[in-house]
């Protein structure tokens, strides 16, 4: 299905969808560079900091299982309005908490409406591009790579000048809550099979018996399809948990070059996804896929082998090049699968792939403290060859060509 020419309700879709994926990287990232005054106003130690941050994916992974009904229930746009514009509310909760149980739930709220706001959007984000009849999603994780950048910066900022808790993550709040509600009215509406080719597509994916069916075949490629996602995960955690320590404590990095293996790896994936989707058009999820983790496996590999602080940025940043459009690709083929209801293979897939990030620190973490961080960070050319190995559960071809799974 190719959208016609001047087809304006697609057009402000796209753009709508954007926003959501923009206000989803802005809002929470507004938060963390102001972790310091959170602790420091609730007198919290290293380890009771770390357990309310860690409350956030324990929500994402018990609650964002939710994700489908809601979306069968209320469709994917109220469904990503409503939790983007509560979570809006909820920045401002992890700002103003009185004390250490308030700041857990917070932070598990904050985690469980992040998980239904990705599920959600990207279901809506599929929608629209089934609508134009091409790869569109890698640049709306472009824009959510760019948003959280914007959130990030606003958040050091507002640090800097001394702008108060409270006064920062309510404006943050408020103009993200403000932004999903506008967006609302420029989404598509109609139900969520509304622009699914059944002819391609095959049994509908309201047709219970069919979906009962094909439920027990189906797990097998969605798990294969959530460790796809969890490997990308695991790269994407790497540069950001571990870069900074590696470069600084073994390769005696300045304090300035530390921070170059996060910037590298977000900010080669960052252009990685707005450019991925010419590239998926061109050569498909599949060949794109293998392309990216051969390129993880070879750049982080050589980067460990011969260890330097160039080296290991270059690395980084290949890696991050490598799994841009990787996750896209994985809520793409999940979607796609038929005998299943609207949203339900993107939320296994998202679920499995945020055990990634949760699994991923410790295990780098007991190994650096057995060998190295050197010997830990194994695991990113690790995840570049299961990458490679699993990538044949994506699609030949791009969106819009018939290519099957």
């Amino acid at each position: 299905m190719t959208t016609a020419v001047g087809d304006k309700v697609a057009t402000r879709a796209r753009a709508a969808v954007g926003v959501l994926f923009f206000t989803n990287g802005f809002l929470f990232a507004n938060v963390v560079p102001r972790y310091p005054e959170i602790k420091a106003d609730l007198g919290l130690s290293n380890a009771a900091l770390g357990t309310a941050i860690a409350a956030m994916p324990l929500g994402a992974l018990l609650i964002g299982l939710l994700a489908s009904p809601l979306i069968r229930r209320f469709g994917s746009a109220r469904t990503a309005v409503v939790a983007e514009a509560v979570m809006g509310a909820n920045v401002l909760l992890i700002g103003t908490a009185p004390g250490f149980p308030a700041l857990c739930g917070a932070m598990f709220a904050a985690g469980s409406l992040d998980a239904i706001t990705d599920v959600a959007m990207n279901a809506h984000g599929m929608r629209v591009q089934r609508r134009y009849g091409r790869s569109i999603l890698n640049a709306f994780h472009g824009v959510w790579s760019v948003g959280a950048v914007v959130g990030g910066f606003a958040g050091a900022g507002a640090a800097q000048a001394g702008v108060p808790l409270t006064a920062h993550l309510t404006v943050a709040g408020v103009l993200g809550a403000a932004a999903a509600v506008v967006s609302y009215r420029f989404l598509l509406p109609g139900a969520e099979d509304t622009e699914r080719d059944p002819s391609a597509a095959g049994d509908t994916p309201g047709a219970a018996g069919s979906g009962v069916r094909r439920l027990a075949p189906l797990l097998p490629v969605l798990g294969l399809l959530g460790l796809l996602g969890a490997a990308a995960a695991a790269v994407e955690d790497s540069g950001a948990s571990w870069g900074s320590l590696y470069l600084r404590d073994e390769l005696a990095a300045s304090a300035f070059a530390g921070g170059l293996a996060f910037a590298a790896l977000q900010g080669a994936q960052t252009v990685g996804r707005l450019l991925g989707d010419h590239v998926v058009r061109r050569l498909g999820d599949r060949s794109t896929a293998r392309l990216g983790g051969a390129l993880v496996l070879a750049g982080m590999g050589a980067a460990l082998a011969w260890p330097s602080v160039p080296g290991t940025v270059a690395g980084f940043a290949c890696a991050g090049l490598g799994i841009a459009t990787v996750i896209p690709a994985t809520f793409h083929a999940a979607d796609e699968l038929p005998g299943l209801t609207p949203g339900a293979g993107i939320t296994v897939v998202a679920f499995l792939l945020r055990v990634g990030f949760l699994v991923s620190p410790p295990l780098v973490g007991l190994v650096a403290d057995a060998v190295s961080i050197r010997a830990g960070l194994l695991v990113v050319p690790l995840a570049g060859a299961v990458i490679l190995l699993t990538s044949a559960t994506l699609a030949a071809g791009g969106p819009g060509d018939g290519a099957k799974h």
